[in-house]
Parts: structure tokens; sequence; C-alpha cells
């Protein structure tokens, strides 16, 4: 087997209230107009909304395991972005026909088969990659605190090559060919940035921004005009 795609969500790392789970549209609104509106309506309930959503502690620890797995040689690179359909386009340039996705979504699509006949997008990247015979082989790692189950991409898994697996199913001396991290923002909160900053500097690797908007998470001089836009997002 070659080198892998080694992409990694940072939802993985963020536990999240039910009502809180979706899909939502990849923009600006749900970036942080979304964060604003979530806020504003949790405080009219008498809510902390950071109460809503727990980091996980393994995300200290999470470099030091993967490792143990896999190989990084010195001059493997990591991208960053806010979306993760890059992902896409980082397998494909770099002919990377194996990738290792730790996320709390599978990425294949959701629909079934005809929602790879859609443009690339967040949802879809990862099965975009199979049904354009860009790579072999898929292993999903679910996140402990995802909704999903393997069985709700039955078609897709009779179909192609995917594997779901738990940290403790890697075997070591799999070779990384390429490191992506995304944020994936409408998913994941603003005053967790910090955090997840930490985190790409925390492995070591030389990276790579694109497309991943800095997030000023500011509760305290919000607008009465503000507070109706945020409201109507």
């Amino acid at each position: 087997m070659g080198k892998c795609l080694l992409s990694i969500d940072w939802d993985y790392f963020i536990q999240m209230q039910k009502e809180n789970w979706g899909s939502y549209i990849e923009n600006k609104k749900n970036l942080m107009d979304l964060w604003y509106k979530r806020f504003l309506q949790a405080k009219a309930q008498g809510r902390n909304i950071q109460n809503s959503y727990r980091l996980s502690s393994g995300v200290d620890i999470f470099w030091e395991k993967i490792r143990r797995f896999f190989r990084f040689d010195k001059d493997v690179k990591a991208y960053v972005s806010d979306s993760h359909s890059l992902s896409y386009d980082i397998a494909a340039n770099h002919g990377l026909r194996t990738v290792y996705l730790f996320d709390s979504h599978s990425d294949l699509g959701y629909g079934g088969t005809s929602s790879l006949n859609f443009e690339i997008n967040c949802a879809n990247w990862l099965g975009k990659l199979f049904k354009d015979n860009r790579i072999d082989e898929a292993n999903i790692i679910y996140s402990p605190f995802t909704a999903e189950k393997p069985e709700y991409f039955k078609a897709m898994n009779s179909i192609y090559r995917i594997r779901y697996l738990s940290p403790d199913d890697l075997a070591a001396g799999i070779d990384v060919g390429a490191v992506h991290i995304c944020r994936s923002g409408a998913w994941t909160p603003p005053w967790l940035d910090k955090r997840f900053e930490h985190f790409i500097k925390s492995s070591g690797l030389p990276f790579n921004i694109t497309d991943c908007p800095a997030r000023k998470w500011d509760t305290k001089n919000i607008s009465l005009s503000d507070q109706i836009n945020y409201l109507m997002a």
C-alpha cells in the first residue's frame, strides 16, 4: 500500500448536544452568525451555550498516539482549512489512493449514491473520491461522540472498500503522504478556535492555511441591530 492522506476533522474531538446535530451549508452566516444566534437563544432560556459543547481530553494526546501508527517523512506537509472538502483536492493532487479519516461524520455523501452526483462539498468529498476513481480504500475512525453508524451507508459499503475502525484497530507503519486538518466551523464553536490553533501547532508539522478565516467571539458587545440580524440568520 502506498502513502495515505491523513484527514482530521476538528469536530472529532467535540461533544455536542443533540439539538446541534445537523447538516449546514458552509458559508459566512453559518461560520459565525449562526453561533451568535445560538448564544442569544440559549441566553434567553437562561442557559450558557458553552455548556452545550465539550472538548475531549483526548485532543492533548492525539498526536502522540497518532505517531505510534503513522509515519511522517520530513517533507510531509499539513493543510489547514475550514471546509473538509479540500481533502478531495489533496488526495487527488498528491495521488494518494488511501484515506484515513478521523471525524464525527463519514463524508461519504448523505442520501445514498445519488448524493455523489452533486458537486464536491464537505458532506460527500470522500464518496466523490471513490466515484471518480481517485482512491481505492477509505478507513473511517469515528469520533466517540458521533451520531452516525456504518450501516447508514450500506449502499456505498457494498460498492467501495470502506473500513470502519477504532483507534485500537490501527497497525503501526502507515506511511503518510499529506495531512489535512479542517475546522468545520459550522459545527465547531468559535470560542474553541484557540484550542484548534494549538492543536495544529502541536502536530509539529509545517502547515499551510487555506480559506480558514479567523473568528472573533465577543458576546459582550452585541448591538441591538446585530442581535436582530443574528436571530434572523
